[in-house]
């Protein structure tokens, strides 16, 4: 038999990619997302996380931007 799982198949760069699993691996076990690393740059996720990475992605590059002073 066959299982499908439905998912999120994410691609991003080496440093992003290091972000989504650090982000994964800070969670307890039961609340986890990542179901395969297909390759240091391609990922498949559960679907329901989808938001909760982009907003993450959102505050980090927030946090790393660079404004100059007025």
């Amino acid at each position: 038999m066959v299982n499908a799982i439905k998912g999120l198949f994410i691609s991003c760069d080496i440093p992003m990619a290091q972000f989504i699993v650090n982000m994964n691996a800070s969670l307890p076990a039961s609340e986890r997302f990542i179901v395969h690393m297909l390759d240091p740059t391609h990922m498949f996720v559960q679907p329901h996380v989808a938001e909760m990475i982009r907003s993450k992605i959102g505050e980090f590059r927030d946090q790393n931007s660079y404004e100059k002073p007025q």
